[in-house]
């Protein structure tokens, strides 16, 4: 068993899809659109496979309620595994320096692992880990 994919829900569908692509080097199915229900969506594809990420936009759709800069229960982040702790760090200085929050500097954790944190454009939380 493993995880196929996750998606989020997101207001600005190709906003959201350029980050990933620039950031992660994330490849982009053809956008899907049911006019139907009026909605659009992307698989991306990370380089090294494993789990895809799924963005999907349809009007209608209520923005969260949480405070991005505080923790609640459910989904809270998702990982994105990076070849060294100083692919970790540039990665976070290039996107600290085009605009994006950084929530955790880079660190080492208690359980080992070494990473940072940080906001998407819809202020979901990714982390940064080595």
């Amino acid at each position: 068993m493993h995880i196929e994919h996750m998606a989020i829900w997101v207001l600005d569908l190709e906003r959201m899809r350029t980050f990933y692509e620039t950031y992660f080097n994330c490849v982009a199915n053809d956008k899907y659109v049911n006019t139907t229900k009026n909605f659009s969506s992307y698989f991306l594809s990370f380089p090294s496979g494993g789990a895809r990420l799924e963005l999907m936009q349809m009007p209608g759709i209520p923005a969260s309620d949480n405070d991005a800069l505080t923790q609640f229960t459910g989904l809270i982040h998702f990982a994105i595994s990076l070849d060294s702790e100083s692919a970790v760090d540039d990665l976070t200085n290039r996107l600290r320096q085009d605009g994006y929050t950084i929530v955790g500097e880079p660190r080492r954790t208690g359980d080992g692992y070494y990473e940072s944190i940080i906001f998407d454009p819809e202020q979901n939380r990714l982390e940064l880990m080595a």
